[in-house]
């Protein structure tokens, strides 16, 4: 017997655990990152390093993916990672103390930390996804993507300004009150947002013929024989790459050509954000009505987002050369709606082609994917800033070398898009392999 397709009220109770999800790495990785580098002066690479460490633990998303395709339920691998995860940021704050101290130890506590943290996001937001994938109605997986990110938006923000008032004024002993308290009252939510949805065992399979569960090696083969798979997978590391390659430049670029003062860099950031918020939105809503039963409806959202995006670096790439007089806020507001359009309907895309290679598929398939996404977020933000470096001390000119990275960056989405445009085979069948 199988489960009827989740209801909204389902999909926002799933939508939860991305926003636990998201308060708790935002702790790690930027209220950890600014007291370690402020509070405490340790050097920036530590916090840098650690992580980039958490998303090279995310590599292990299709092992994780592939224990809840061979398992009877998701929602066990889900408790296991917020577990982790809440853990994991919890003990991150006991490295800091160590660190401040100077103790030998803090470093690999710090290490261990922040591999709980990755190995946390992994486990609970593979399964997280591919739960959704698997429960979702093709016509509801544009709106579901969209809501679920835009709650983990939502928590990121909620956890910034509840932390950010229980912080001051600042000591170790307050900053692991506030870290522990929302990391525990993050998990709790997840709890309340995942009881019950799934359902009991014998509700969440097909029970009526036994169910062949291959090893992870050869679901792997198995899943990347397939040439649309190998497509998708590679659009999923190229435009995530893409996208995150502004992600230390844009602040940067604003105070360096336009003189922006850091509080107004962070408003344009926050123009950014919203843009990306409105691009989602705009998936959500419209996502439902064109394509709403069908993968290429959501692939043609993805085309526009790439291109969106594409179009709006072009624009900063003319900003580099134009300096002040460009309108650089709405330059920005329109590259973060291009980029909200094509991540929501990439993750819409994702849910639709999950189970495209037979039953309980959807796991390792998400977990393909979500390592790619992970490791094109660490170098991206990385060849992003590194490219500035290199450029301003090659070239010997700022404007120059912004010009030459947003302009590698919409070259790249163009990539992007193009690989999302091709329709995929239809007669096209994954070989089947044997151990």
């Amino acid at each position: 017997m199988t489960r009827a397709p989740l209801g909204w009220i389902g999909i926002v109770r799933l939508g939860l655990v991305q926003s636990a999800i998201g308060s708790i790495v935002m702790l790690a990785t930027s209220l950890l990152n600014r007291v370690m580098v402020v509070e405490y002066a340790l050097p920036a690479a530590l916090p840098a390093g650690l992580v980039a460490w958490h998303y090279a633990v995310q590599l292990s998303r299709p092992v994780w993916g592939h224990g809840s395709d061979r398992g009877q339920r998701r929602t066990p691998w889900i408790v296991l990672g917020m577990a982790t995860l809440a853990a994991g940021a919890m003990l991150s704050v006991t490295a800091l103390g160590l660190l401040a101290a100077h103790s030998g130890g803090g470093l690999a506590l710090a290490i261990a930390a922040f591999s709980m943290i990755g190995a946390g996001v992994g486990a609970a937001g593979t399964s997280l996804l591919a739960l959704l994938a698997t429960r979702v109605a093709p016509a509801r997986r544009a709106a579901a993507a969209s809501i679920t990110w835009i709650m983990m938006i939502v928590g990121i923000v909620i956890t910034a300004g509840v932390a950010g008032k229980l912080i001051d004024p600042f000591s170790l002993h307050r900053l692991t009150q506030v870290v522990c308290g929302i990391a525990a009252a993050a998990f709790c939510l997840a709890m309340v947002g995942v009881a019950r949805v799934e359902g009991p065992a014998a509700l969440t399979r097909d029970t009526a013929t036994p169910v062949h569960r291959p090893g992870f090696g050869v679901a792997l083969r198995t899943m990347m024989a397939d040439d649309d798979t190998r497509r998708f997978t590679l659009f999923v590391f190229l435009s995530m790459f893409a996208y995150s390659m502004q992600e230390l430049i844009l602040e940067p670029f604003a105070g360096l050509l336009f003189g922006y003062s850091p509080g107004q860099s962070t408003q344009l950031a926050g123009v950014l954000h919203s843009g990306v918020l409105g691009g989602m939105i705009v998936v959500g809503v419209g996502g439902s009505v064109i394509g709403k039963r069908t993968v290429a409806g959501m692939r043609l959202w993805i085309v526009v987002g790439c291109a969106a995006s594409s179009l709006a670096l072009a624009g900063l790439v003319m900003a580099a050369s134009a300096g002040r007089g460009w309108p650089l806020a709405a330059n920005v507001a329109a590259l973060g709606l291009g980029n909200g359009v094509f991540a929501v309907a990439a993750i819409g895309t994702m849910m639709g082609l999950a189970g495209a290679d037979g039953k309980n598929r959807e796991g390792i398939r998400m977990g393909v994917w979500g390592a790619a996404q992970a490791i094109a977020f660490a170098l991206g933000g990385l060849c992003g800033a590194v490219g500035l470096d290199l450029g301003r001390a090659v070239i010997g000119s700022t404007p120059r070398t912004f010009m030459i990275v947003f302009g590698i960056q919409a070259v790249l989405f163009l990539i992007a898009g193009s690989l999302a445009l091709r329709q995929p085979a239809q007669t096209t069948q994954p070989r089947r392999l044997v151990a």
